[in-house]
């Protein structure tokens, strides 16, 4: 496979400043442990061997344990997330994966169980944040890898 366009070269204002959004999203100390697993569960869900790709070795840098990563695509049936976690993997899938009727009240209720209002308007702009990310990387063909350097994602040991 190989790469159709650089979209961050081609477009290097609007990339920029999606970034520096993400960014800003990823750096919030209640979105911080929870971001790995969402953006990784979003970009599975969309098919994006780039995104999984970095977020694996993201999570992997900042010490999360490979189970667990391995356990995102299953988390329903894995004894390894809190429940916190699971909310947020379910607001994922829910807001990645909208359904002809939106979101349902029962998913609405149960995720409110665990994320106050302004989390859980945080984790939202997550989800759409990563959302936007997979279809540039998904229509474009960024290969997997190959911002690794410029990312620091070599020092993940995952080559």
């Amino acid at each position: 496979m190989s790469q159709r366009l650089d979209y961050f070269a081609l477009s290097p204002k609007a990339s920029g400043k999606y970034a520096e959004f993400s960014m800003l999203l990823t750096r919030s100390p209640f979105l911080a442990p929870l971001a790995h697993l969402v953006m990784l569960r979003a970009s599975q869900i969309n098919g994006c061997a780039f995104c999984v790709d970095m977020h694996v070795k993201e999570a992997k840098i900042h010490g999360d344990r490979e189970l667990r990563l391995h356990h995102v695509a299953v988390w329903r049936e894995s004894p390894l997330f809190s429940e916190q976690e699971r909310a947020a993997l379910e607001w994922t899938e829910a807001l990645t994966q909208l359904s002809p009727h939106g979101v349902s009240d029962a998913i609405y209720a149960s995720v409110r169980e665990q994320f106050s209002e302004q989390e859980l308007s945080e984790l939202s702009f997550l989800v759409v944040a990563i959302n936007g990310w997979n279809r540039l990387n998904v229509a474009f063909r960024t290969v997997p890898g190959s911002a690794d350097k410029q990312f620091g994602l070599d020092k993940a040991g995952l080559a």
